[in-house]
């Protein structure tokens, strides 16, 4: 059977779909057409609903989940982990919500932890993650909300940080950041589902045991990245809840899918949004 599947060209992902999607476990039969691109891209193909399994931001999975369920496998939780924010100046947090911030995407969960810290913003313009440390160089905004390996990278152009928000989530709220899952297609059999889920943990196991094995798919994706700053930014978002979410990740996941609501960027979030 042949799904399509998408997931981002972030070493995080590529690590873990490696040995899924290059049969090198067993795959239950299931094949894959493949589409990569960043995480915010993929957060739109899912609102159409077209693709079976793909990469989501768990503030963007508030919107489609009628549509998805989450994967047990393949998320990115953990602790100080989350999103930074920063400047090219000392900025105190009184003055936050009136400066103009570039954010990596509208539905990025670093956009709504930055939304749960500061309900107030009114100014945010969206990027390309990877080109949020050079507009705020080039001053068109006053501060940035920065994701995956930039976390390595700002203070190497002298940005500052000014608030981690991931620190902030974990503070408030005493629960691991979640960042991103693997969802699934609700119109997808529930055996197949399930599969998919086995597939997955099977393919996230044999990376945690075979650490360079992926390590030719790893790199072709991330040709422009320090091989140091490639190893940080696994070690940083794959860990045991990646293998199993646990009943702190699905928490953690809910928590912030009803900060959605409060913040009412959605009307509501069904009950039954895990496979089982």
């Amino acid at each position: 059977m042949k799904l399509t599947l998408g997931f981002s060209t972030c070493p995080n992902d590529t690590f873990i779909f490696d040995a899924m999607v290059h049969n090198k476990i067993d795959t239950e039969g299931l094949s894959y057409d493949l589409i990569m691109g960043d995480v915010e891209e993929l957060n739109k193909m899912a609102f159409d609903a077209k693709i079976d399994i793909t990469k989501i931001s768990y503030h963007a999975y508030a919107y489609v989940a009628s549509n998805y369920k989450i994967l047990d496998s393949g998320s990115a939780l953990g602790r100080n982990n989350g999103p930074l924010l920063i400047s090219k100046k000392k900025i105190y947090p009184d003055e936050i919500p009136h400066l103009k911030i570039a954010i990596p995407g509208k539905h990025t969960t670093a956009n709504l932890i930055l939304r749960t810290a500061f309900p107030k913003i009114r100014c945010v313009k969206e990027y390309l993650f990877s080109d949020i440390e050079e507009v705020i160089l080039d001053n068109e905004v006053d501060a940035g909300l920065i994701i995956h390996e930039t976390r390595f990278t700002y203070h190497k152009k002298n940005l500052k940080k000014i608030l981690d928000l991931g620190e902030y989530w974990e503070k408030t709220t005493e629960l691991p950041v979640p960042l991103g899952g693997i969802i699934v297609n609700r119109n997808l059999k529930p055996e197949i589902q399930q599969k998919v889920n086995r597939v997955l943990r099977r393919s996230i196991d044999y990376a945690f045991k075979n650490p360079t094995a992926g390590l030719p798919f790893i790199k072709k994706f991330a040709q422009e990245m320090d091989e140091e700053v490639m190893y940080k930014h696994i070690e940083l978002y794959v860990n045991n809840f990646t293998k199993e979410l646990g009943n702190l990740g699905k928490n953690s996941i809910k928590f912030l899918l009803n900060k959605a609501v409060e913040l009412k960027f959605v009307n509501t979030i069904p009950n039954d949004i895990f496979v089982s």
